[in-house]
């Protein structure tokens, strides 16, 4: 199963304009069968969302996951889960997690697979903590788990210390900025019924402009 992980600021591209339309050209691209996304709302009112229902039905072969708790918008807390056509979803999660500012984690169990979507915190004391609720609500579920997201992280040898001893950690590649990458900030924690057979970043066409984060995607089989 091939998953993609995307911080699509909202739809917002580094030329100041917001195209929708541009992300799913991206998403079509990577061809995942999973997409997590972050910044899928926008941040005021009732978070509607960046990307219009209509325009994924249009122009995907996705479906959005049920994990909004409203009308207007694809996710919860800005995270959202895309699923192609004939996927089986057999459960969802909602993880609050804790911090100065609200955040949250999404789960969906795809073909056997738990899904984890999160943006973490900027702060590094509280991404911990935050890491840490991750680790604890996916209880029994740890191991069939892959938690893909904008992890914050800009060390790439500390920083992940509550995932160290349930999780192998992989960041594909420099992800930020789209313009000139410079740092690892996407990741994919998968814990140990999960195999990775490959993994990497977007680099090409459109993911240049339109967002500030390049996309992520791995291809993930289990293992025995």
């Amino acid at each position: 199963m091939k998953v993609a992980s995307y911080n699509i600021r909202k739809a917002m591209g580094i030329d100041r304009r917001r195209d929708p339309a541009r992300i799913l050209h991206v998403l079509n691209q990577i061809g995942a069968d999973v997409v997590v996304l972050q910044e899928a709302d926008l941040r005021l009112g009732p978070r509607p969302a960046a990307i219009p229902r209509f325009l994924i039905a249009q122009e995907t072969d996705y479906e959005v996951v049920n994990l909004a708790r409203n009308d207007v918008s694809l996710g919860w807390h800005g995270n959202a889960i895309f699923v192609r056509k004939g996927f089986a979803v057999t459960e969802i999660r909602r993880f609050e997690l804790p911090g100065l500012e609200p955040r949250g984690a999404v789960m969906a169990r795809v073909e056997g697979v738990n899904v984890v979507g999160a943006h973490l915190g900027l702060l590094r004391r509280y991404r911990l903590k935050q890491m840490t609720e991750i680790r604890e609500q996916l209880g029994e579920l740890r191991a069939e788990a892959a938690i893909f997201g904008d992890f914050n992280e800009w060390s790439d040898v500390r920083g992940y210390e509550p995932w160290e001893r349930d999780f192998t950690l992989t960041l594909p590649g420099r992800s930020y900025h789209a313009s000139r990458p410079f740092v690892a900030l996407d990741g994919i924690a998968y814990g140990s019924a999960l195999a990775l057979d490959d993994a990497g970043v977007e680099e090409g066409g459109a993911a240049r402009r339109a967002s500030d984060h390049l996309p992520i995607w791995a291809q993930l089989s289990r293992r025995g």
